[in-house]
C-alpha cells in the first residue's frame, strides 16, 4: 500500500505557513498568556488571572488614549472616504492629463508616513506660524502641535491626506465598473449630476465604499506613526493613541503585562468595529 505524498503546493506553501507562525501567530499567543500574569517584560513571573484586564477598565491613561484614538478614527474615516471620493470622480470625468493627475494623487501614499510626519511637523511648527505673524493673523501664531485641544486636527489633516491617495485607487477602480450605457439612458431621462451620481454612481460603487469604511477605520484605530511623528502623544498624553500607549507603557515603562491584556481587548474592539460596519453597510448595499 503507497503512502500518498505531500503535493508540491503544499511545500511551496509551508516555509511561508511556519514564518507567519513564527512572526506573528506565536508572539500573539504568547502576549495573551501573559497577559494573565505580572511580567516586566523581564525577570520572574506570576499568574494574577483576569487582574490585568481589570486595571485596564481601571487606568485613566487608557481611557483617555481611547477617546483620542476613536475621536481621531471617526473623523479621520469620514473626511478621507469625503475627499477621495470626490478626488475619484474628478480623476474619472474626461479631463486632460488624468493618467498624470492619477500618479500625482497617489504619491502621498507611496511616501513614509514618518517623512510625511516630520516634514508636516515643520510646517505646523515653524512655517505657518511665521507667515501668521506677518500677516497678522493672532489666531496661528503658535503652533497648533502644541496645544492639547487642537493638536489632534492637525494628526487628522496629515493623516487623511496621506490615506486619501488609496481610497482614491479603490473608488476609480469602481467607477470604471460603471457602464457609460447607463449615463446615457440617465441624460435622456433628463437626470441631473446629482440625480446621476445619488441613484447610478453611488449604488454602483457601494462594495467599495464598504471596503474603503472598513478598512479606512481599522487603520486609523492603529494609528502610530502619525502620532509620534508630530505629537509624541503630547502636549502631555492628549494626543496618546492606544498603539502608542502600548508600545510606551508596554515595553519602555515596565508593564508589559498590563499593556497585553489592553492589546487583547483591543484587538477584540477592533474586530467587533470592523465585523458591525460589515454588516451595517452590507445591509445598506442591499436596500440600495
Amino acid at each position: 500500500m503507497f503512502k500518498k505524498k505531500p503535493s508540491l503546493y503544499f511545500y511551496m506553501v509551508l516555509p511561508a505557513l511556519v514564518i507567519f507562525f513564527a512572526f506573528h501567530t506565536f508572539p500573539v499567543i504568547q502576549g495573551i498568556f501573559y497577559s494573565f500574569t505580572n511580567y516586566r517584560g523581564y525577570g520572574e513571573w506570576d499568574f494574577v488571572g483576569f487582574r490585568n484586564y481589570i486595571n485596564v477598565f481601571n487606568d485613566g491613561r487608557i481611557h483617555n488614549a481611547y477617546f483620542f484614538t476613536f475621536k481621531f478614527a471617526i473623523v479621520s474615516t469620514i473626511l478621507v472616504n469625503i475627499i477621495s471620493l470626490i478626488i475619484a470622480l474628478g480623476l474619472n470625468a474626461k479631463i486632460k492629463c488624468h493618467k498624470t493627475l492619477r500618479a500625482v494623487y497617489f504619491m502621498p501614499n507611496i511616501l513614509s508616513i514618518l517623512i510625511i510626519g516630520f516634514i508636516f511637523n515643520f510646517i505646523f511648527a515653524i512655517y505657518i506660524p511665521s507667515i501668521a505673524e506677518n500677516l497678522g493673523i493672532t489666531a496661528l501664531t503658535t503652533s497648533i502641535l502644541g496645544s492639547r485641544d487642537y493638536a489632534w486636527i492637525a494628526i487628522v489633516i496629515v493623516a487623511v491626506w496621506q490615506a486619501a491617495a488609496f481610497n482614491t485607487i479603490l473608488y476609480l477602480a469602481g467607477l470604471t465598473t460603471i457602464s457609460p450605457d447607463l449615463y446615457e439612458a440617465s441624460n435622456l431621462d433628463g437626470a441631473n449630476k446629482w440625480q446621476e451620481f445619488w441613484k447610478i454612481t453611488f449604488p454602483l460603487i457601494a462594495p467599495f465604499f464598504t471596503i474603503n469604511m472598513v478598512l479606512a477605520m481599522k487603520n486609523f484605530l492603529m494609528v502610530f506613526d502619525h502620532v509620534v511623528a508630530l505629537t509624541g502623544g503630547g502636549p502631555g498624553r492628549s494626543t496618546q493613541s492606544i498603539s502608542l500607549l502600548i508600545y510606551e507603557d508596554g515595553f519602555a515603562g515596565g508593564q508589559f503585562a498590563l499593556q497585553s491584556a489592553n492589546a487583547v481587548i483591543y484587538f477584540s474592539v477592533i474586530v467587533t468595529v470592523s465585523i458591525f460596519q460589515i454588516r451595517i453597510l452590507q445591509k445598506r448595499e442591499v436596500q440600495m
